[in-house]
């Protein structure tokens, strides 16, 4: 099963579990029913996007423990300078 396949599979059964809650084919407390699963796709939404932004926060707040990175970047800067001077071009 492909990676395609199986986000579909997975997003038709929860939209499948929440039609069965919301049209009230699924025995649920009347509180539940009428306060509860209304606003779950709100929630879900809400929560996604708080996930992204504390993972976005963290990879920011973590971005400059990398000098093994950095050294082979700049590695690779001076590889592409030597070369492209090889080939006549100017770099500054």
């Amino acid at each position: 099963m492909t990676r395609a396949q199986q986000t579909l599979s997975i997003g038709l059964l929860i939209v499948s579990i929440y039609s069965v809650a919301l049209l009230g084919l699924a025995p649920l407390p009347a509180v539940v029913q009428t306060e509860i699963v209304p606003v779950l796709p709100l929630w879900a939404l809400v929560s996604f996007g708080a996930y992204l932004l504390g993972k976005l926060g963290y990879g920011v707040l973590t971005f400059n423990d990398v000098p093994d990175a950095h050294a082979e970047l700049m590695r690779e800067i001076d590889e592409a300078r030597v070369d492209l001077k090889k080939r006549g071009v100017e770099v500054d």
